[in-house]
């Protein structure tokens, strides 16, 4: 399996601002440890962004927020993108439409995608429900996803798993499985 991370809507909009989720910040400290982690086990890191334009209908549900531009749209300070990170716009709750990130993912070789970011049961549920529907296996640790409630969380991880096969795990979990994974690599080529 090759593995990428998707990072999904952590914006100063989402953890701090206009439509801030009080729960968001929980998941930093997670993801402050699982960005670099992927980095150092060759795991590319993606981020999917909402950058809305004034026409966008999700607009009328939700207000004016992560608009293209502002500072509200940017990723947050803690969880900034790195020289060599993957960074996307999106304009929907879906990370894949009308975005090019599956192409991209593709020719990184990626088959396996890791979603982490806001929320469970909108955000991560779309891009989930579009990278199913293109064949990738799917793996949301638990502690790095969140949405406005607790019941909407579980509802949105229970809804990954039953419909989309999605193995939920934790942080720690994942890196451990990166860990051996490099390790068997090493003792292969030691061979």
């Amino acid at each position: 399996m090759t593995d990428a991370l998707l990072v999904i809507d952590m914006l100063n909009d989402f953890v701090t601002g206009e439509i801030a989720a009080e729960r968001a910040e929980r998941i930093v400290p997670t993801l402050e440890r699982l960005l670099p982690a992927a980095r150092d086990h060759g795991v590319p890191v993606v981020y999917a962004n909402d950058a809305h334009l004034p026409e966008d209908f999700e607009l009328a549900v939700w207000g004016e927020h992560a608009m293209k531009g502002t500072e509200g749209a940017e990723v947050i300070g803690a969880l900034a993108p790195e020289k060599g990170d993957h960074v996307f716009e999106k304009r929907t709750y879906d990370a894949f439409y009308g975005t090019g990130l599956d192409e991209h993912l593709r020719s990184l070789g990626v088959d396996r995608l890791v979603l982490t970011g806001l929320h469970t049961n909108m955000c991560v549920r779309h891009a989930s429900a579009s990278a199913f529907f293109r064949g990738y296996d799917l793996v949301v640790p638990v502690d790095a996803v969140d949405a406005f409630t607790e019941t909407d969380h579980r509802r949105g991880l229970a809804y990954l798993e039953e419909v989309y096969g999605a193995t939920v795990t934790t942080a720690d979990d994942l890196v451990a499985e990166w860990e051996a994974a490099d390790a068997r690599a090493e003792t292969e080529a030691a061979e």
